[in-house]
């Protein structure tokens, strides 16, 4: 691929991995964010996996449990709130997809985890979750 036509599919992933940032907590579909890349459905995911490494389903995941993370950390709200206001529609699918990605339940992260005196920028970059799929 000539390299002006790389970097317009590079900017227009960035565009729909941006919404995805921003929009995290809520629904997002496939065509949907392929609107934002003016791209089919079908290239979407097939780009987007090519220019980040993973499927923008997994990556939304992965986004939505880095928030999480951080709202796990640093408040005490109950974990049945942070499932939700992170874009997931049950606790047990929170749990489960929290536990894969992170290595422990989110209770067990929470005792294990206390507040840090750092910005959450940091604790993100440091705490990252990395998905052994």
């Amino acid at each position: 691929m000539e390299l002006s036509r790389r970097e317009d599919v590079n900017r227009r992933m960035l565009r729909a991995r941006d919404e995805m940032d921003r929009r995290y907590a809520e629904p997002l579909d496939i065509p949907t964010l392929a609107a934002i890349a003016h791209l089919s459905a079908s290239q979407f995911g097939r780009v987007f996996k090519q220019v980040y490494g993973e499927t923008p389903h997994r990556y939304l995941q992965r986004r939505r449990i880095e928030r999480a993370m951080t709202l796990l950390r640093q408040t005490d709200r109950p974990i049945t709130d942070i499932a939700w206001d992170t874009g997931f529609a049950s606790l047990g699918t929170f749990s489960s997809t929290f536990s894969r990605i992170v290595g422990h339940s989110p209770t067990e992260f929470r005792a294990r985890h206390a507040p840090v005196a750092v910005p959450s920028c940091f604790i993100a970059t440091w705490t990252r979750p990395r998905d052994p799929a």
